[in-house]
């Protein structure tokens, strides 16, 4: 001690809350001069939890000189008899009791751990006599042996001797030897019965998983047979009485107190149950009548007492009907009902405070990971521990859990144990509730600081109470987290309905399975399944804890057998990524999306293939959302630059079309997903192909102005046409345009005309390029003169072109014209122009009319190819695409002049704009209408279903019942599909022929 200060200021500085007390105790009491030769056993006692409360202790114990000089000369010894005279009163009074007990706590053995043998052996000794025999008063000594045993354990796990794993089990093996000893009494006491009749004891719960509590409840279940001569129902009587006997022997309280109760109500029927059941009524019982949360108790089941043999059997019999458990209609349901039921009946004062049953609780934890075993212990032998922490790392080792989130559940078990612990040692009472005294709280946290426990980064400070309560909030907040993402995973619900057969993966009845599924190869599954499930790497475990749901998922989509393959090779190029399986182990939304894109067709499966990586983007709504313009054009231009800086145009170029490769796979996803509607998934192909043709024109230009060493003697613009303009672009739709130029001040027009075409053909070479991304088709067949004319012009070149050349299917097409790159006002300029041409005022002429259904009437007899049926051709068969479309394009040239909704590049908006102004019927609009959007999405499904473009609905299995899946319908083999078409067709046509031909 620092010299020159009082001693009570010494001793406050030391952790002594009484000052005046404590001076006291150790100079009148104790005899010890704390400031001189004593000072190291002052300090020691100032090390326990409660520095006050073991010295309080230490003055009850007698004044034994050879205790005096063991204090001052064997540290451990008085380390370990501090350390529980400052935790446990419960243990400091057993000790004035029995002053001769200290010895327990001294010498090398004190440090040693108990075997499970050797605790049974000292607990039978003590209750018999020299000869063997049974004492007269056996159950006191029971009593007073399983005092010292639990004196011994807690003097080396309060000084950090022995590890909380350890000291569960230890527990839990003292218990297990009580419940001997105590039978062994009982059948002392009770001689007829014991020879009638063959008893075992089952111990449940945390006694059974050895991972016992100081102060709890043991859960048993009792088994009986008849001995030889005895029958059945007597040999249950005779049980009945023996094991009635047992449970009133531990607990009864004496001298000592009581042991602990048992309890043995997780008996089949509960308490309203018989005590006592033969093996075979257990086993019917399970079979036939057991609730979900019996079997969840099962899980823990262990043969502690009676007869070893009957107990043997009793587990195996029972065992297996709790790993087949899972399969129960509503299992998961069941289990999560039962601890929200635990979760609701808490009451509102204690919750908060409930290291147990509270959120964020040890039976928080408990649950998650029982849930996970049952689960996927069907099918992994490895995962079948009782106790929770073992189960747990088999669970991380399974692949099962995150090995991070399996460590932070780990550390949160632990420190809740070790404070229950904690709080049980004080009076040896069963509490789970953390204190709200602020001495106890301290005492607590000292303790645990003196367990080596160290507190998180932030969490350390000078307050232990403060400290606990801290610790106590962080690590019941990640249990609650945790418990959260792990016990209400998608996964469980989806593993958990599936037939046994299907859990194994590899049975010949998996393969039969399968094709009952609908997969076309079982095999070929089969053998899918064993490359990504096979071998003992964590990657191979985690795949099958999620191939049996996905399989299920796999086979509700169009194409399960393509879609096991696609998984297959996604995963393979992405296996050695820690973050992929985490992602679809712990967000099983992840995994279901998966499924759903990879067995919808080829055309999503292509993409995500080329970069696997892309599969991040179904873990988050937001990120299948269409992209803004704006965002898109700000990503285009920054990496045009940064890859122009490095001189690197084709990088840049190749980056543009990964960009598009990228949204494509966004929508493409959206889309499958149900999670865009066809507007918004025309709005973003359009809306992307917007800006890479602006990218690509910027990137162009540079390029021209490289290579001739200026500026670009032009301005330009490049109109958007057909599906583009009208923003209604499919999957496999080319960008149709014009482009547009104007010589810039002082230059000439040949030299501008130079460069202009040299920018657009560099504008289409770049984004064309064959690469690993989908190139992007730019058309300019519908400039003027089409693919025999120039392919720019200047701005009063279309003008002239236009009003003096342009024939009636030009200005229709014209109708779909619209800016989309380049210079701001030719842009302005060029829609001035086209408006003129498109919206005539007066509209246009009967001839052009006449024109315009001619050119129908031929492009319906010779575009249609050979051999396909007209009906089925989506785009040039009666009621199909173009019969929409010209139906409105004709009344726009008529009447677009004098009617303004109908300017407008959109097909379905033209339509709403006629049947507003009373062009044509509301009921004409809507028959159109719908099947236009029909031919669009029928369009769009076929691409991808196949990965290639068509027109037309497909005839032959399985594209035609894929594509109908992916469009909704049910597994009718696409027959409803074509009937609703064929409906949608020829109403659209009859109107088509009505308003179009008159």
């Amino acid at each position: 001690m620092p010299r020159g200060s009082t001693l009570a200021g010494r001793l406050a500085a030391l952790g002594f809350a009484d000052t005046a007390t404590a001076q006291r105790l150790l100079s009148d009491e104790l005899a010890l001069d704390a400031a001189g030769a004593d000072a190291e056993l002052v300090a020691a006692i100032a090390r326990a939890p409660d520095p006050d409360l073991a010295l309080a202790g230490l003055t009850k114990l007698p004044r034994d000189p050879e205790l005096t000089d063991g204090l001052r000369e064997d540290p451990g010894l008085r380390d370990r008899l501090l350390a529980v005279l400052g935790a446990s009163p419960a243990l400091a009074d057993h000790l004035r009791r029995h002053p001769a007990d200290w010895r327990l706590l001294g010498g090398p053995d004190a440090e040693l751990g108990r075997s499970a043998d050797e605790v049974s052996d000292d607990l039978a000794a003590a209750s018999a006599g020299p000869a063997g025999e049974l004492t007269a008063d056996a159950a006191e000594a029971l009593r007073l042996a399983y005092r010292r045993a639990l004196l011994r354990l807690a003097a080396r796990d309060l000084t950090g001797v022995a590890a909380l794993d350890e000291v569960m089990a230890e527990l839990a093996d003292i218990a297990s030897a009580a419940l001997r000893a105590a039978l062994g009494i009982a059948a002392a006491q009770h001689p007829a019965e014991a020879a009638g009749c063959r008893l075992a004891v089952i111990a449940m719960g945390k006694c059974g998983a050895r991972e016992l509590n100081y102060a709890s409840d043991v859960d048993v279940v009792f088994v009986a047979e008849p001995a030889v001569g005895t029958t059945e129902a007597s040999a249950v009587r005779m049980a009945s009485r023996l094991a009635s006997a047992m449970i009133r022997i531990c607990a009864e309280a004496g001298r000592e107190g009581s042991i602990f109760p048992v309890d043995p109500n997780l008996r089949p029927e509960g308490r309203s149950g018989p005590l006592v059941r033969t093996l075979a009524s257990h086993l019917a019982y399970y079979q036939r009548w057991a609730k979900t949360w019996e079997f969840q108790a099962l899980l823990k089941a262990r043969p502690v007492a009676g007869d070893a043999e009957l107990g043997r059997r009793y587990v195996e019999a029972l065992l297996p009907l709790v790993w087949q458990a899972a399969g129960r209609e509503g299992f998961v349901a069941d289990v999560r009902a039962m601890r929200r039921r635990v979760i609701d009946h808490l009451p509102a004062a204690d919750a908060d405070r409930e290291l147990k049953l509270g959120p964020g609780g040890l039976r928080d934890i408990e649950f998650a990971v029982q849930l996970l075993q049952l689960v996927h212990g069907r099918a992994d032998p490895e995962l079948r521990e009782a106790a929770t922490l073992p189960a747990l790392q088999a669970l991380a080792d399974g692949g099962y859990v995150g090995r991070q989130d399996a460590a932070r559940l780990a550390d949160a078990y632990r420190f809740l144990r070790s404070v229950e612990h904690l709080i049980q040692l004080r009076g040896l009472r069963r509490t789970h509730t953390l204190p709200g005294d602020p001495a106890t709280l301290r005492q607590i946290g000292r303790a645990m600081r003196a367990l080596g426990q160290a507190a998180a980064i932030g969490e350390s400070m000078a307050d232990p109470a403060a400290e606990l309560l801290a610790r106590w909030r962080r690590h019941s907040s990640v249990a609650r987290q945790l418990h959260e993402k792990l016990f209400y995973r998608p996964l469980l619900d989806a593993v958990a309905r599936l037939p046994g057969e299907v859990i194994t993966l590899t049975s010949q009845a998996a393969a039969e399975r399968l094709a009952a599924l609908g997969y076309a190869d079982p095999e070929g599954a089969l053998r899918h399944i064993e490359e990504l499930a096979g071998g003992i790497s964590r990657k191979a475990a985690i795949q099958r804890a999620l191939l049996p749901a996905m399989l299920g998922w796999f086979a509700d989509a169009p194409r399960p057998d393509a879609g096991l393959l696609a998984f297959r090779q996604v995963s393979e190029a992405l296996g050695e990524s820690p973050w992929y399986l985490r992602l679809l182990r712990d967000d099983t939304k992840v995994a279901w999306r998966m499924t759903r894109l990879l067995a919808a067709g080829s055309y999503a499966t292509g993409l995500l293939l080329r970069a696997p990586e892309a599969v991040a983007m179904l873990a988050d709504d937001a990120l299948l959302a269409p992209r803004e313009a704006a965002t898109l054009r700000g990503e285009a231009d920054a990496l045009v630059r940064r890859h122009m800086a490095a001189g690197d145009a084709d990088g840049a170029a190749a980056g543009l079309l990964a960009l598009r490769r990228r949204e494509l796979l966004r929508t493409a996803a959206a889309d499958l997903l149900g999670m865009a509607d066809l507007d918004q998934v025309t709005g973003a192909l359009s809306a992307v192909t917007s800006v890479l043709v602006a990218a690509a024109l910027n990137l162009a230009t540079r390029l021209v102005e490289l290579a001739s060493g200026r500026e670009l003697p032009a301005r330009m613009c490049v109109v958007a046409m057909g599906r583009f303009g009208g923003q209604e672009m499919g999957y496999a739709s080319d960008a149709d345009v014009l482009f547009v130029f104007e010589p810039s001040p002082g230059a000439g027009e040949e030299e501008a005309t130079r460069a202009a075409q040299q920018v657009a053909e560099e504008l289409r070479a770049l984004l064309g390029r064959p690469g690993p991304d989908p190139p992007l088709g730019v058309d300019a067949d519908l400039r003027p003169e089409g693919r025999q004319g120039p392919l720019v012009r200047t701005l009063a070149a279309y003008r002239a072109y236009y009003d003096r050349w342009a024939q009636p299917w030009e200005a229709q097409a014209l109708l779909r014209a619209a800016p989309v790159a380049g210079d701001r006002e030719l842009c302005a300029a060029f829609a001035r122009v086209a408006d003129g041409i498109r919206y005539p005022a007066g509209g246009i002429g009967d001839g052009s009319v006449l024109e315009i259904r001619r050119i129908k009437a031929r492009m319906e007899g010779e575009r249609m190819p050979r051999g396909v049926d007209p009906a089925l051709h989506v785009k040039l068969g009666p009621g199909g695409l173009t019969d929409t479309e010209w139906v409105a394009q004709l009344l726009q040239l008529r009447h677009g002049g004098a009617v303004p909704e109908l300017r407008t590049t959109q097909t379905v908006a033209a339509l709403s704009g006629a049947a507003a102004a009373g062009l044509i019927s509301q009921a004409d609009a809507a028959a159109l209408t719908d099947s236009w959007l029909l031919a669009t999405r029928i369009r769009n499904a076929v691409l991808l279903v196949r990965g290639r473009g068509s027109d037309v609905l497909p005839t032959g299995q399985p594209d035609l019942a894929a594509t109908a899946k992916l469009l909704g319908y049910v597994s009718d083999g696409g027959q409803d599909l074509v009937q609703d078409w064929r409906r949608a067709a020829r109403r659209g046509r009859a109107v088509m022929e009505r308003v179009f031909y008159g």
